[in-house]
């Protein structure tokens, strides 16, 4: 098994156990999955058609990320921006968590996925909260790769609630502002209990990250293809974590 993923990964031998190749598969990845509605235009497909393909990736993908190591793979499911769609797209995507978790549920308990939610629960419609909640509670006690679902979410709100935070604790005498640092900001975001990632795949040839981790990904390698988001193969996932392996993160230093 290890030496056929190795192999797709482009190895030309196995490195041995204590090679340093086992330690620079990337801890976190974070995916923007972009060009689902363009993929169906091309085919002369209704947008939601996109959508549904775009849906098989993440299982696809999510598996991948689980069989070669990964241990955090975020994907931007859903934008604070989304809203503004058209009110059918919008209630479409609405409808994908509850179709996905059902359909593939039980693969993840398997697989030991821990499905988590990054985002703003209170703008979402019940029964889509009712499916996301139900598989964050069933997965929970699961110990393999955290797949973290980005729905609602968007990145200047949330530096922005986390800087209210720190601003109420300091108006109240509970918090000094010279205590204010990087690891505080780090603990009232979102991702406060997982690391910050270490590579993000952007699909569909767009060169933004469009409001998404701003401040987690300030030292992110970046990866972009032209490939739409349900063209998106585990052969493409693995090209992108090759490129990782290849670079020198030197966070600034020599």
């Amino acid at each position: 098994m290890i030496k056929r993923l190795w192999a797709k990964l482009g190895k030309a031998t196995l490195p041995s156990a204590d090679s340093e190749a086992f330690d620079n598969v990337p801890r976190h990845v974070a995916i923007i999955m972009d060009g689902n509605g363009r993929w169906a235009k091309n085919r002369g497909l209704p947008r939601m058609a996109g959508h549904h393909s775009g849906m098989k990736t993440v299982k696809r993908i999510t598996m991948a990320a689980e069989r070669i190591g990964v241990k955090y793979l975020t994907l931007y499911a859903f934008s604070t921006e989304n809203w503004k769609r058209p009110r059918a797209e919008v209630d479409f995507l609405m409808k994908l968590p509850e179709q996905f978790l059902e359909v593939e549920l039980k693969d993840l308990m398997a697989n030991n996925v821990q499905v988590r939610m990054m985002g703003y629960r209170e703008d979402l419609p019940p029964h889509t909260l009712k499916a996301v909640e139900e598989a964050i509670e069933r997965t929970a006690k699961n110990t393999g790769l955290v797949l973290n679902f980005a729905l609602n979410y968007g990145s200047r709100k949330e530096m922005l609630e986390a800087i209210k935070e720190i601003a109420i604790d300091v108006k109240r005498g509970e918090l000094a502002p010279e205590a204010i640092d990087d690891r505080l900001m780090h603990s009232r975001l979102l991702t406060s209990d997982i690391p910050d990632p270490d590579l993000l795949i952007r699909t569909s040839g767009e060169l933004r990250l469009s409001n998404f981790m701003l401040w987690q990904l300030a030292y992110s390698e970046l990866w972009f293809t032209d490939v739409y988001w349900p063209e998106f193969t585990e052969e493409h996932f693995h090209e992108a974590i090759q490129e990782y392996r290849r670079r020198a993160r030197r966070y600034g230093g020599l």
